[in-house]
């Protein structure tokens, strides 16, 4: 058997209309009384956003003098992830028709993501795809556990994971970030990196993945077709 390991905001949800909203908010809070700011574009913004530059850049970008653009990032990052927002994620085109090629193959599915276990479960359900994900095939960080950076937590769940689910013959991580790359590299674990989420291939090839791909559906097909070589 072949375990895929999928990240959840990138491969499986868009999360840029919720960063956009996001951004759009925080850059009204503080916009300047005195002078007018320069709101990006969605394309604008999410090309800054996969390309990682820093928010207290895109803010100064928008037009936020030094102190608000600093005001800005701190922002951004206390609401970007709250609950009021997660509502504006949407299911990536294709998503859940991979997921259920992934699960006629045979494949051991296996969700590991930085969301918190409310979030995650409310997503899920809202979405419509709890049923691809168990309890017991789920991985993410506790509604009360301190977070302290991605490329330190997703490692850390990798190990937990590995630990607690049975042995496999290959096992495949999927995923749009570095975090994602260092926890699978971490772990022997074969990596892909999807160009849907919000890191662009020239962020991703650094870190050495298997392949890169389009989105989740082209990953499967990958996944699926080594499976199928290995039967025969």
């Amino acid at each position: 058997m072949l375990r895929l390991i999928t990240d959840f905001d990138g491969p499986i949800v868009d999360v840029s209309d919720r960063y956009y909203c996001v951004y759009q908010d925080c850059l009204e809070r503080l916009r300047p009384p005195d002078r007018p700011v320069k709101r990006l574009s969605k394309s604008e913004f999410w090309r800054l956003k996969r390309s990682c530059v820093p928010e207290r850049q895109i803010g100064a970008i928008s037009g936020l003098d030094l102190d608000r653009a600093r005001q800005f990032a701190r922002l951004r990052s206390q609401t970007v992830h709250s609950s009021p927002y997660l509502h504006h994620d949407r299911l990536i085109p294709g998503a859940v028709d991979a997921l259920e090629r992934a699960q006629r193959a045979g494949l051991d599915l296996v969700l590991m993501t930085m969301r918190r276990q409310r979030e995650l479960d409310e997503a899920l359900y809202r979405c419509g795809i709890d049923r691809f994900f168990p309890p017991h095939r789920r991985y993410c960080i506790g509604n009360n556990e301190t977070k302290t950076l991605d490329t330190q937590d997703k490692p850390r769940l990798m190990q937990q994971a590995l630990m607690e689910l049975p042995p496999v013959r290959e096992q495949w991580m999927v995923g749009d970030t570095e975090a994602d790359a260092i926890a699978a590299r971490t772990y022997d674990v074969k990596f892909i990196g999807v160009l849907s989420g919000i890191r662009d291939r020239r962020r991703l090839t650094p870190y050495r993945p298997d392949r890169i791909v389009k989105d989740l559906a082209e990953a499967v097909d990958l996944v699926v077709e080594r499976s199928a070589q290995a039967i025969h």
